[in-house]
């Protein structure tokens, strides 16, 4: 046998037995016992074809981001990048109120007008009498200074707790979007057409017993919702609330953030779609979610396309946003841009005219709300 061909049967024995040729450099190989979870960081092997698109492909606004940026150099960055990536516009959600949302308005809209500032509701007296009251001031208060809507409230099953928090910072419910005691603020909005951006619960991994069959375990273990805990609300409870909020206060205009976390269960959201006109939804922060089933969400994309948000909720970097073009955009199969679950994304390959009412035409009808037409 030639040197050749005993090379090439070497080659082929080595494959067999399970190992490479040590001239491909691989690296020491890790047991099935030894890899833990959380370090499993897979590459796609499969030679596919891949898009990269570096803007998004239509004039787009960011319905939902938060002020990432304290320091004035960094937020001119910012508004440079959103130039750079066909963004006219981002929202500002930014809890606040009072001298924090005075500070961050005058911030942001001082540096670039590719900002617009929501605030938050004034908790600071809830559970005295006269809450409404002060609350309502205030957010009359927070309009007049320059506030376009409310957001992002939050409740993960005991109450709205992301606009009143310790002074080290740790959330305080209070109570949900379908109590009494919220009608007051609520009606306000409508009067003075501010649009409610509200977050309701979390991604169905988390309410899941944290085992070997939970198919979000990745991000579960990090935000793992605990059920025992008295007063709390599931899900489909918390959804529940929202839909309670939308039939009582119908001339406000919700947008609930993240697809209200039902990306799992497409043809319940879709009922609550049906039954409340005045609900929107925002896609932020749920690409790994949504690019997991690409037929599925791809359809209900289509469906809702009138009514559906574009937004980040993430650090407002270059890679955040390429990812996000690559998901809405492109075909591209079986690629990893995150790790908060174990699985591939897929592109959405979003047709054009779903594209533009995405990215663009719907904030357009917000806009139209709130300048009362």
């Amino acid at each position: 046998m030639n040197l050749k061909a005993y090379f090439a049967c070497s080659v082929i024995s080595l494959a067999f037995a399970g190992l490479a040729p040590c001239s491909y450099g691989q690296e020491a190989e890790v047991s099935a016992d030894e890899l833990r979870l959380k370090d499993y960081r897979p590459e796609s092997v499969f030679r596919l074809p891949e898009h990269h698109p570096h803007e998004a492909k239509y004039s787009c606004v960011d319905m939902h981001s938060h002020p990432y940026e304290s320091d004035p150099e960094a937020i001119r960055a910012w508004a440079e990048r959103l130039e750079a990536n066909n963004i006219e516009k981002v929202v500002i959600l930014t809890y606040a109120h009072g001298e924090e949302f005075d500070r961050l308005y005058d911030l942001y809209t001082g540096i670039s007008d590719r900002f617009e500032m929501w605030c938050g509701f004034d908790m600071d007296s809830f559970g005295e009498p006269d809450f409404e009251e002060k609350a309502v001031a205030e957010l009359v208060r927070c309009y007049e200074k320059g506030a376009r809507g409310v957001g992002e409230l939050g409740d993960k099953g005991l109450g709205e707790s992301y606009c009143l928090r310790t002074e080290s910072g740790e959330k305080i419910p209070t109570m949900h979007l379908d109590d009494p005691r919220f009608d007051a603020l609520l009606e306000k909005c409508a009067e003075l057409r501010m649009p409610v951006n509200i977050h309701i619960g979390d991604p169905i991994w988390m309410y899941e017993k944290m085992d070997e069959h939970n198919d979000g375990y990745m991000n579960a273990a990090d935000w793992k919702i605990d059920l025992s805990t008295p007063g709390i609300l599931d899900l489909y409870e918390m959804a529940t609330t929202l839909k309670n909020a939308c039939a009582r206060h119908p001339n406000t205009l919700f947008i609930a953030c993240h697809f209200v976390n039902l990306t799992h269960d497409y043809g319940y959201l879709s009922e609550i779609m049906e039954r409340h006109p005045n609900l929107y939804l925002d896609n932020a922060a749920r690409h790994e979610e949504t690019a997991a089933t690409p037929r599925a969400t791809k359809a209900f994309y289509v469906k809702w396309q009138d009514r559906i948000l574009f937004g980040t909720d993430n650090d407002p970097s270059q890679d955040m946003y390429d990812l996000q073009w690559r998901i809405l955009e492109t075909d591209d199969e079986h690629f990893y841009g995150g790790y908060a679950y174990h699985w591939p994304l897929h592109g959405l390959d979003l047709p054009d005219k779903v594209l533009r009412k995405v990215y663009h035409d719907n904030s357009l009808k917000i806009v139209k709300y709130q300048n009362g037409k």
